[in-house]
């Protein structure tokens, strides 16, 4: 069973056990947050109604609050020596899936 959640204006295709990096959430670790769901795959059963998947949620456990890979931007204007240097970290939060709800309640 897998399912694509809703995290940080992405779409992600999660399983019970898998971590993975959304935008940073206001969270400490160790606690329990809903992520909502967009498709659900139950063997040869795909769900895709939203009407179905109203209460159809992805539970998962924050791991870890970090900051992702520095991204360098260099400005260079040729005969001016013109020279800048800029860089960008974003923040993540890196959840755990823990279950995934059953279409049929």
């Amino acid at each position: 069973m897998y399912a694509i959640v809703r995290a940080g204006g992405r779409q992600h295709k999660v399983a019970v056990g898998d971590v993975l990096e959304i935008d940073r959430i206001d969270a400490k670790p160790g606690d329990s947050v809903e992520l909502s769901t967009i498709l659900v795959v139950d063997g040869d059963a795909v769900t895709s109604d939203p009407w179905v998947l109203g209460g159809v949620k992805a539970h998962a456990e924050v791991v870890d609050q970090t900051k992702g890979d520095k991204i360098v931007i260099l400005r260079y204007k040729n005969k001016t020596g013109y020279r800048r240097r800029q860089g960008h970290r974003q923040k993540h939060t890196a959840v755990r899936i823990t279950s995934i709800d059953s279409v049929s309640k």
